[in-house]
């Protein structure tokens, strides 16, 4: 017999059941599915890319001397030096003064690593004015951009492509999108707020039509949006793979929840579905400490009991199944499922 999925309809067959979903905030936890208003959650969502783009997002600020020396921990005598001799200028103004864009940032990131690297000056100054003239194709969508030299040829790699800008060996990996991470955190901490915030409640539009096959992939598309927002939001990875797996996708559903507790290790959910996934693909052992460490993390994660014993059943070992079978029944008093789990006491 399968095991059991959490389904928000305790009256489903076992073949209809669904994965946990994770809301929280307030009234939030795993709850049962809500009407929602498709129309409404697409408007906030775009009210979200407003509230961010309002906000002092790294792409299109100017950032000072003083800001960009903590930043990249450089000295602004070695700044000075960058712009005088043509490695790297501020090409941008704030308040009437030159100041440094985020493409200017990059382009310090990537001197002040070759320069490390005891890359020639000259091949620094080569490289860098490459890579600026790349800079509008591969920083808009903040894709990964790889620099890599061998100390005689020079190779930049973007989702777009490669180009070799000049000549010279080593590798320095060089991700925009972290980058711009580095800058919200250090010298943009209310950017960083607001956006987790809007990330935040992109998810939670999201949590209300995640079960709709209908508004699926509007739930989708918020719920991807919340983490480019915000990657740290391990209940969207949750939720995320869900619909995954609604969508007979069982590795993508597994690359999510195991990139969820990369994040939060303890999260009952993902855990759990987890285990279902293991379960469902004939592999209980890989289920049994998934469905434990959701129980640790949850002591009333009833559902975790019952899949737990179902997968000491399907090892062999129903004397082990029979203390979470109990369990179940404790927290289960009464319903389909409870008196599945009694037969088999």
């Amino acid at each position: 017999m399968a095991g059991r999925k959490r389904s928000t309809d305790r009256k489903r067959k076992p073949s209809e059941g669904k994965l946990i979903r994770v809301v929280f905030g307030p009234g939030g936890g795993r709850m049962k599915a809500q009407a929602a208003d498709g129309g409404a959650a697409g408007s906030d969502a775009a009210c979200g890319e407003d509230t961010v783009s309002a906000g002092r997002e790294p792409l299109s600020d100017q950032f000072t001397r003083a800001e960009i020396a903590r930043l990249l921990q450089m000295s602004p005598g070695r700044l000075r030096t960058l712009d005088k001799n043509g490695v790297v200028s501020p090409s941008g103004r704030r308040g009437g003064r030159r100041a440094y864009t985020f493409q200017d940032v990059i382009a310090l990131r990537t001197a002040q690593t070759l320069l490390a690297q005891r890359v020639r000056l000259r091949d620094v100054t080569r490289a860098v004015a490459a890579l600026r003239q790349s800079l509008p194709q591969v920083s808009r969508p903040l894709s990964e951009l790889r620099i890599v030299s061998d100390g005689r040829s020079l190779v930049v790699r973007a989702e777009e492509g490669a180009f070799e800008p000049l000549t010279g060996q080593m590798v320095l990996d060089l991700e925009v999108k972290a980058l711009r991470d580095d800058v919200v955190r250090v010298l943009r901490p209310n950017a960083g707020r607001e956006r987790a915030r809007t990330a935040y409640e992109l998810y939670l539009q999201a949590s209300q039509i995640d079960e709709d096959p209908s508004t699926m992939d509007e739930a989708e598309a918020l719920y991807t949006r919340a983490i480019e927002l915000d990657p740290w939001l391990a209940i969207a990875y949750t939720n995320l793979g869900n619909i995954r797996f609604r969508r007979h996708d069982a590795p993508g559903a597994e690359t999510l929840y195991r990139k969820a507790l990369q994040i939060d290790a303890r999260q009952p959910e993902a855990q759990y579905n987890l285990g279902y996934v293991m379960l469902e693909r004939g592999e209980p052992d890989k289920a049994i400490p998934l469905f434990q460490g959701a129980i640790s993390a949850d002591p009333t994660f009833s559902d975790a009991y019952f899949n737990l014993a179902m997968a000491f059943e399907q090892t062999g070992a129903p004397e082990r199944a029979r203390p979470f079978w109990r369990d179940y029944i404790a927290l289960e008093p009464s319903g389909t499922w409870t008196e599945i789990a009694k037969r088999h006491l």
